[in-house]
């Protein structure tokens, strides 16, 4: 898979994003959650917190790429503060 130029850092990318699915797979399937309403007023259960959380920190890493530059560092102590905010009040 040379053409795809993989690097440590997109492995363990995917390598974390791939956990976080059989994580939340297994979650969901011991533990069974009731949809929750938020501050956004939408029922929303822990996959759709997941998937917002990643969401938004995509864009929360392009506009830091955008905005500030290469260092992705202070974007992820960033995205930390968002995930932990999205699943608890959304």
């Amino acid at each position: 898979m040379a053409w795809m130029a993989w690097t440590w850092p997109t492995g363990v990318f995917f390598a974390v994003i791939a956990s976080l699915l059989v994580i939340f797979t297994i979650l969901a399937i011991r533990y069974p959650e009731t949809p929750r309403i938020g501050v956004l007023r939408i029922e929303t259960t822990r996959g759709d917190r997941l998937f917002i959380t990643l969401l938004g920190s995509a864009f929360i890493n392009l506009a830091w790429l955008g905005l500030v530059g290469t260092t992705q560092w202070a974007a992820l102590i960033v995205c930390l503060i968002y995930a932990a905010a999205v699943f608890r009040w959304v």
